[in-house]
């Protein structure tokens, strides 16, 4: 529209130029139409530079208010790194003070049906190691039929005697349970508990059997991948490194997501810085 009315206001002034140069008026008055003009050309456009400025001024309040917003889901996305970063270095904190036997078993979290579902138990010292009971290498009969109450209450009990640090007689009462509830919901876990009283104790050649017993009667146990982690570090523990690479780095490519398998790559990483 400002333009369409620019251009009728300049075709009108040239116009009326035409008219008084062709009636007589003179070179003044035609000069006099041009200044005319020349001002009226500046103030339109003045107005369109006003216009203009304007809207630059609207798009650096957009910008900074764009630029706002990003600072802020910045600083919430650094906020939920930071929460992250606390809670791996929780976990881990808790894995090498049980690695170092430094304290004492929590309870258990319990799932639904009674399975636990806290990470490797924290134990304390042991001042005797539990009498060598060798796990069943067969796969588990079926059963048929299983009394979940009792296999709660014998699996609570045994728990229990573990967290009091009594490995020997947890040992033996994962190890009745085993053979009592082979086919109980409960099994593999009382599996990987047997298999902790032995590692914690030192008791390397125990645990191995224990935990690769676990992994091939109960592949699709959420205890696998850490059962894999301990069969890892005790091959570590033994120095036979080509046995801890392999199932470690095993244990990173089946279980990626896993706890376990962030684990299992900071023991890698420490092989490596060691010259293993």
């Amino acid at each position: 529209m400002r333009v369409r009315a620019e251009k009728t206001v300049k075709s009108l002034l040239v116009a009326a130029v035409i008219t008084a140069a062709t009636s007589g008026g003179g070179a003044a008055l035609a000069a006099s139409v041009s200044e005319r003009l020349d001002n009226i050309e500046r103030k339109l456009d003045a107005r369109g530079l006003v216009d203009m400025l304007n809207r630059i001024d609207q798009l650096e309040r957009d910008l900074q208010q764009l630029r706002g917003s990003i600072e802020l889901q910045a600083n919430t996305l650094e906020e939920i790194k930071r929460q992250q970063r606390e809670q791996y270095m929780d976990i881990d904190r808790r894995l090498q003070q049980l690695e170092t036997g430094q304290v004492g078993l929590p309870p258990a979290a319990t799932l639904p049906g009674g399975a636990e579902s806290m990470s490797p138990a924290l134990l304390p010292p042991a001042t005797s190691a539990p009498p060598p009971v060798a796990p069943p290498t067969s796969p588990p009969p079926a059963m048929a039929a299983v009394d979940p109450a009792l296999a709660q209450t014998e699996y609570d009990t045994a728990l229990a005697i573990l967290r009091e640090g009594r490995y020997s007689d947890a040992a033996l009462a994962f190890k009745q349970f085993i053979g009592n509830h082979p086919g109980s919901a409960l099994a593999d876990n009382a599996y990987y508990w047997l298999g902790e009283t032995y590692y914690v104790t030192r008791d390397f050649s125990q645990a191995l059997s224990t935990f690769n017993a676990l992994v091939s009667n109960y592949p699709q146990s959420p205890k696998v991948a850490d059962s894999r982690l301990k069969i890892g570090y005790i091959y570590y523990e033994q120095a036979d490194w080509k046995k801890a690479r392999a199932e470690l780095e095993g244990l990173v490519s089946t279980y990626p997501a896993a706890t376990a398998a962030r684990l299992a790559n900071d023991r890698l990483a420490r092989m490596k810085k060691e010259g293993h």
